[in-house]
């Protein structure tokens, strides 16, 4: 519903910040497709599971969103769900709510992704969550028969609704009258929602240029044609000039626009190199000038020098022309960009500009592994030159309403194989910044393999995103605490876990059967040495606030059973508050009182579990400094 071109990097503001802005434009702008109501009702009982079929271009995405939003009771964000189930155990908690888009998915892909929604599905209904799936448009020939009579059958929305909704979101004022033109009649009835909403975004465009007149008539006259009559003209145009340094030249400036001019003149001599042609046989002076040649091509040069196509939206369709009607040149464009991206005449702008360009086609074509490439390119460069580059491309693709879940796979695939320390880096932070906002349990995933598999500065970064992410969600700790839990003597894993069960930057309550899980771990597997520094910790912040008998009580569970972990348990906490006994400056008088009451319940608690009664005087063995 937001739009191809619609822009979802923004510096300095951050990545929740702008799906929350989406999330609010999608309530704005949303109408309600025919049977909305039938599948917000099946979705109203905990435990719920729809699948949403209909034709494509009806917004199916969008009402799987919005249903979900709508929900009742709902607390946490909506979750997206990989097509393909990944490590680990899929839990829910009651009232969660989660959307499994597979829109995409091929009839080979098929099976594979109706087995993992036939186990999501079991998770959610015996959790009380709720989950939405959008099904593939001409499947449902493939579809499970138990799964038939979950399935609502969505129908087109009001296109003129949809549309004014839109226009409205965008502020652009207009009459009723204002639509009853025969061209938008029929987009109504014929345009999927995505051209509506684009539609739409054409005449705000126009109306901002200032170009196409004063009036909602004008700007609305020249957005159609931009949608339905550029295909052709571009197509016309090209026959007309057929020469490679032409077309070059058209393509290179399309890529480029808004640069300025010099650029397109470079871009296009790369492009030529790439694609193996000669240049022309006339050169410096005996050329047309640079300003001829545009105005060849109908393109015009702005009093700054930028470059500035003469029709609203018409660099966008050459772009689409040439990715579309040159399938054999696409990679051809692809390292075209890579080139360009090294032009010492772009400034950092033009720079985000083609790579957002290049991206929105690649993904239109169908070739996202494209976009890939280049990002391993980028990231593979000495000194990260381009690591600002490679990060727009993949959040790009990270936020694909199409391939965004084919963006996570790869990520994943990247995080759990061999790559250069500049990738691993820019994993980290998409992970952090991007799929952690819409995803985060994803998101632990790929950054517990990246802090397993690397090492130096890019396993310390991924560590303290994996760790910031785990100590701010709950379920995240839940999670990553079991996967670890079991593996101490991983390389790195011990590490991982000291610093998950740290409570410095903790700012949630930790669930406590996979903290004293954790304790365990540590207890049993590793020295005294090593885990007392984040015991005392914990002590220092039970004797600073209230006595959370949780705490205690799953260190000492977490002991149970094994006296020599018991034992050392308990001398760690004798140690601590044996401390405050001391002459050691840093434990003030003040704090002697709360440590004796935090070592008390410690005792009491360890005579508990020992079976001696809670009315065992553990004083005097406290000052000994006795093990049990």
């Amino acid at each position: 519903m937001l739009g191809a071109n619609e822009r979802l990097f923004r510096a300095g503001t951050a990545r929740l910040t702008l799906v929350r802005e989406q999330r609010r434009r999608l309530v704005g702008c949303f109408v309600r497709p025919q049977h909305y109501g039938r599948a917000a009702e099946r979705l109203e009982p905990r435990g719920s599971v729809v699948l949403l079929d209909g034709p494509p271009g009806i917004g199916r995405r969008a009402a799987a969103t919005m249903l979900l939003e709508d929900a009742p009771t709902a607390v946490r964000p909506v979750e997206e769900l990989p097509p393909t189930g990944e490590e680990g155990s899929f839990e829910v908690s009651a009232d969660d709510r989660y959307l499994l888009d597979l829109s995409s998915v091929t009839d080979a892909d098929y099976p594979a992704a109706e087995r993992a929604l036939i186990q999501y599905r079991s998770v959610v209904e015996q959790g009380d969550a709720r989950m939405v799936v959008v099904l593939p448009a001409g499947l449902g020939w493939m579809l499970h028969e138990d799964l038939s009579p979950l399935v609502v059958s969505l129908g087109r929305p009001r296109g003129r609704a949809v549309f004014s909704r839109h226009l409205r979101a965008r502020e652009v004022a207009f009459d009723a009258d204002d639509l009853d033109t025969e061209e938008l009649r029929h987009l109504f009835v014929t345009a999927p929602m995505r051209e509506l909403a684009q539609l739409a975004e054409l005449v705000a465009e126009a109306r901002d240029s200032q170009r196409y007149g004063t009036s909602f008539r004008t700007w609305c006259a020249e957005a159609v044609a931009a949608a339905t009559n550029w295909a052709e003209e571009v197509a016309r145009q090209l026959r007309e000039h057929r020469g490679a340094h032409e077309r070059a030249l058209l393509l290179a400036a399309a890529m480029v626009s808004d640069a300025p001019a010099e650029t397109a003149l470079t871009g296009a001599r790369l492009l030529l190199d790439v694609v193996g042609h000669d240049s022309d046989d006339s050169v410096g002076l005996a050329r047309p000038d640079l300003g001829e040649q545009l105005a060849q091509l109908d393109i015009d040069r702005g009093d700054d020098g930028r470059i500035v196509f003469r029709r609203l939206a018409y660099d966008s369709a050459v772009r689409r022309h040439f990715w579309t009607n040159f399938p054999d040149l696409r990679a051809a464009f692809r390292d075209w960009v890579a080139r360009c991206s090294h032009m010492p005449e772009f400034s950092a702008r033009n720079r985000m500009d083609l790579i957002a360009r290049f991206a929105e086609q690649a993904m239109a074509t169908g070739c996202p592994d494209h976009v890939c490439t280049l990002v391993e390119t980028w990231t593979g460069q000495p000194g990260g030159r381009f690591r600002a580059e490679a990060a727009v491309a993949l959040e790009l693709g990270l936020s694909h309403e199409r391939f965004g879940s084919y963006f996570r796979s790869r990520v994943y695939a990247w995080a759990t194989g061999r790559i250069s320390p500049g990738l691993a880096a820019l994993l980290t932070d998409v992970c952090r910044q991007v799929i952690a906002a819409t995803h985060p349990e994803q998101a632990a995933v790929r950054l517990r393999h990246l802090v397993l598999r690397q090492t130096g500065p890019e396993r310390v970064a991924a560590r303290t995103a994996l760790l910031d992410l785990a100590h701010n969600n709950r379920r995240v700790f839940q999670r990553l605490a079991d996967r670890i839990a079991g593996l101490p003597l991983m390389a790195g894993a011990d590490d991982l876990l000291l610093g998950l069960l740290d409570p410095a930057s903790l700012r949630i309550v930790p669930p406590y059967k996979e903290f004293a899980l954790g304790w365990r771990a540590l207890l049993m597997a590793r020295p005294a040495a090593e885990w007392t520094p984040v015991l005392h910790r914990w002590l220092d912040t039970l004797a600073r606030g209230p006595l959370d008998h949780r705490v205690v009580g799953s260190l000492i569970v977490a002991a149970a059973g094994d006296y020599g972990a018991l034992n050392r348990l308990y001398v760690a906490v004798c140690d601590w508050t044996l401390l405050a006994l001391s002459d050691t400056p840093s434990v003030r008088l003040t704090d002697l009182e709360a440590r004796q009451r935090v070592g008390a319940l410690f005792c009491r608690e360890i005579d508990v579990l020992l079976g001696m009664g809670a009315e065992h005087a553990a004083s005097d063995s406290r000052r000994r400094g006795e093990g049990v």
